[in-house]
């Protein structure tokens, strides 16, 4: 960094992403402020600079090593800052920089008297992270499953026996414990993460519940589809159609696979086939409907949505909105850490809940390469309409949106 960028920087004052702090700060208060960038997007603090930009300058004998020292022992898991020391950033006066990038192995905590806080960086300060932000970055980092968390309250009654027994007869042709056998039904799903236990109770897993629920939404409120058909191209109080899509995401099948009873993927599927019409083509001389998105295209797109989003944002369900000219699913929760839209769109490969995409996988709802969005849904729009679909994501959701081929 240049002496004029970091003069800047001072200028500017502190922001998300800038702390200024005297060197006569504590490791704990130190410690406080890189724990949160850690935990954010990273971040600088500028050693040597008071609160209103005033510089300083720093005077602690042995800066570095004391600040690498709090690194090591006043943060878990441990962590390597950068380190620049700038001199004469003022006549007599120089500045410390120690910068943070986003930590890989979130969340980190501060370690002071034997207790662990976990902060985040929001604007200008670091505050202890919430019960739901500390849990949304164990689940990124992978240290969480939060799909095999116990559903309170739900008991094994709670799961529907005959999509089970279809699951375990048909879908994976093994036997399956008789009817009046629950000890037998309980080993049986707590060695597939569909229950777990709970003191001396099992108790069906969110997981088990978003698969099998007899009605899911009872429990998980964010367990759904909310689905609405506007007649233009923008939001409008004036809807054509606007549905909560409830259901257990799998459907029930009869023995020879035909559906018996449809699950939310399809009552999603079902509701854009309602609410689109054909476009009218020519091919040489022929007229030909064609549907305004192509099946295996929309398909994906929903299980995607289904089996990718963020079920530990409570209060939010996936949106399905369909437009006049338009399509966008709209799933709760940021990218995993390490995913972006140009990975996703070269191939890159992640599930967030791991036990819904394997039984997703057993029902062909999701194939074992798992690069859909590189192999199906950009290919199947070209091939389409020629258009490409729109990848779209924020600190707070992800949204694909496809473009009809409705005239």
């Amino acid at each position: 960094m240049q002496k004029a960028e970091l003069l800047d920087l001072i200028r500017n004052g502190e922001n998300s992403g800038v702390e200024f702090k005297l060197d006569a700060v504590d490791n704990v208060d130190l410690a406080r402020e890189i724990v949160g960038f850690a935990n954010f997007m990273g971040g600088m603090v500028l050693l040597g600079v008071a609160d209103d930009g005033t510089i300083a300058g720093v005077a602690r004998a042995n800066l570095e090593e004391w600040v690498m020292e709090l690194c090591r022992v006043k943060i878990e898991p441990p962590l390597i800052p950068y380190y620049e020391l700038h001199r004469e950033v003022e006549p007599g006066k120089d500045v410390a920089v120690v910068r943070i990038l986003p930590g890989p192995s979130k969340p980190y905590a501060r370690v002071h008297h034997h207790r662990r806080t976990y902060f985040i960086r929001v604007g200008s300060t670091s505050r202890e992270a919430s019960r739901d932000e500390l849990e949304r970055m164990f689940q990124d980092s992978g240290r969480l499953h939060y799909g095999a968390k116990p559903a309170p309250g739900a008991t094994l009654a709670d799961l529907d026996r005959r999509r089970l027994k279809d699951y375990f007869a048909h879908v994976l042709g093994q036997d399956h414990p008789a009817d009046d056998d629950p000890v037998g039904w309980q080993r049986l799903l707590i060695n597939l993460e569909l229950m777990t236990g709970a003191g001396d109770l099992a108790v069906p897993t969110i997981d088990g519940l978003l698969l099998f629920g007899r009605q899911p939404r009872r429990f998980l409120p964010q367990a759904g589809i909310r689905a609405i058909a506007y007649a233009g191209t923008e939001p409008d109080y004036a809807v054509r159609a606007d549905q909560d899509l409830k259901a257990p995401i799998l459907p029930l099948l009869a023995e020879n696979g035909d559906l018996v009873e449809i699950g939310l993927i399809e009552q999603a599927l079902d509701f854009v086939n309602r609410n689109t019409e054909p476009g009218a083509h020519l091919v040489g001389a022929r007229r030909e409907d064609r549907p305004a998105y192509p099946a295996a295209v929309l398909r994906e797109v929903i299980v995607n949505a289904v089996a990718h989003r963020d079920y530990a944002v409570v209060g939010a369900d996936v949106l399905l909105a369909v437009y006049a000219d338009r399509l966008e699913v709209t799933s709760p929760g940021r990218l995993p850490n390490s995913a972006t839209v140009e990975a996703l769109k070269a191939g890159f490969r992640y599930a967030r809940n791991q036990t819904l995409v394997n039984v997703l996988r057993d029902y062909r709802y999701v194939d074992f390469r798992g690069m859909g969005i590189r192999h199906k849904i950009i290919p199947g729009m070209r091939a389409h309409n020629g258009t490409e679909p729109d990848l779209l994501a924020t600190e707070h959701s992800f949204t694909v949106r496809l473009r009809s081929s409705t005239p």
